[in-house]
């Protein structure tokens, strides 16, 4: 033991006598040691972090003094490093002025045994990266190479988006580059600031409800308003009737102001009930904000006499579209790192990232369940998963079957030999774009003029990859 309380002891004094920042973790990633460089670039907070352990996670950035719990969180380090190898990642600590102080660091992994190291050590950069300019949070991840992305890329890209973007209404799901994503934000946003009512349309497992909640929270910063949800396609007609004109009458009293009337599938309300609703929340008596989602536009209802015109112009002040998930399949690879950090959060294993094999697999899939659908994949994945990373192999196999059924679907009573024929060609330059880059999917996707992901849709689906 002696030697052993040498060394540790030597390293201390080593690190001690470091002008810049370091720390190091266990490694289950508690904070053991700051050494004072450390402590004065994290302020007054760093002495709540000995013995805190850290999350790989982001957080968003809101008003008030940062907490240990979030600090810890902004120094963590990829799990990879578990697996015993030096890596660079871009960390964020509390800066004097209240925004974040973001720095480069490099982990160290420490006393190796069997592969996994004892201690991780983090050397941290004493100055801080150029700020993020607010209008490049948008466009992130334009820049990002969809097929490979960088894990410190994913991280601090979703980091940003936090900071710049969902700390100013809380709607994280709706991370992306997408154009659908970028108007859906910017009407959010819009929502968030006012009080005008609101409707969310969207397929199932979009996030319309979570998206409905933001708003809600964002534009009743003191908590005191109350959101209250009227599930339209379940409860009964007489009950949706007497919850909306008990509302009108005013039972919340002063918070009323505040408070949200949440009708949840307003396109599956009964015709007979609508004209009820619509003269109940348009009574001056009525002082809550209304917020709807739907499936589908309550314009062509109206056209198609299914939905009450006066109703449909009271929900419609602000109208949000949500896109399928299979229609922004290029925001896949960001919303699944951090629906997986948000995995990491709510399990002691920390996990790092999707390989790009998995990620083709994710990509591949048609997620008719959505967000959702996503959500409990990764949560599912995260909970399988044998490494530091998910695999494509730790992926539910419902997403290989469904593959499988994509790549082999049920023939015709007539074949179209135009497809056939392009099929054949198609197959015929893949296979040279392949041949040439020697195997590399992302390369002969650049060869091909398409990203790695799209490029493995059509391998799976012309039988040249197995899902």
């Amino acid at each position: 033991m002696a030697p052993h309380r040498v060394k540790t002891a030597g390293l201390v004094r080593l690190f001690t006598s470091m002008d810049g920042p370091v720390y190091v973790l266990d490694e289950e990633f508690v904070i053991r040691f700051c050494n004072e460089a450390c402590v004065k670039w994290l302020g007054p907070v760093a002495a709540e972090l000995i013995g805190r352990r850290c999350v790989y996670r982001t957080r968003p950035t809101g008003a008030g003094e940062p907490t240990a719990q979030s600090v810890a969180d902004g120094l963590c380090p990829p799990p990879t490093v578990l697996e015993g190898r030096a890596t660079a990642a871009t960390i964020v600590g509390p800066a004097a002025d209240g925004a974040a102080s973001r720095r480069r660091a490099r982990f160290v992994p420490l006393g190796l045994a069997d592969g996994k190291p004892a201690a991780v050590v983090a050397l941290v950069e004493p100055v801080d990266l150029h700020p993020v300019d607010a209008a490049a949070v948008d466009g992130a991840t334009a820049s990002l190479e969809p097929a490979e992305p960088s894990l410190d890329a994913l991280h601090d890209r979703i980091r940003q988006f936090r900071q710049e973007a969902a700390g100013r209404f809380g709607a994280d799901r709706l991370i992306g580059n997408s154009p659908a994503m970028r108007l859906a934000r910017a009407r959010v946003e819009l929502a968030a600031a006012g009080r005008a009512n609101v409707l969310v349309v969207g397929p199932v497992g979009s996030g319309r409800a979570h998206v409905a909640h933001a708003i809600h929270h964002a534009a009743d910063r003191d908590r005191e308003g109350t959101i209250i949800p009227v599930d339209c396609a379940v409860l009964d007609t007489d009950l949706v009737r007497s919850t909306v004109q008990a509302l009108a009458a005013n039972p919340l009293g002063d918070r009323a102001a505040r408070s949200t009337l949440l009708l949840e599938e307003v396109d599956l309300l009964p015709r007979a009930v609508q004209p009820d609703v619509a003269a109940a929340i348009s009574a001056r008596s009525f002082r809550m904000r209304v917020i709807a989602t739907a499936t589908e536009p309550l314009e062509p209802l109206v056209g198609a006499g299914r939905c009450e015109p006066l109703l449909a112009a009271l929900l419609g002040t602000i109208t949000i579209h949500l896109p399928a998930l299979a229609q922004r399949r290029e925001d896949i690879p960001l919303l699944a790192q951090l629906l997986l950090e948000e995995a990491n959060s709510q399990a002691p294993r920390q996990l790092a990232r999707f390989t790009p094999e998995a990620l083709d697999r994710l990509d591949a899939h048609d997620w008719p369940g959505n967000v959702d659908e996503l959500a409990a994949v990764v949560v599912e994945a995260h909970r399988e998963a044998q490494g530091r990373q998910i695999e494509a192999r730790d992926l539910p196999s419902r997403l290989r079957h469904a593959a499988e059924l994509a790549a082999h679907p049920p023939r015709g009573d007539e074949s179209i030999r135009l497809d056939e024929f392009l099929g054949r060609i198609e197959r015929e330059l893949i296979a040279r774009a392949l041949a040439k880059a020697k195997g590399n999917k992302t390369r002969a996707a650049a060869l091909l003029g398409m990203t790695r992901p799209r490029l493995y849709r059509r391998l799976v689906q012309l039988g040249l990859e197995e899902a």
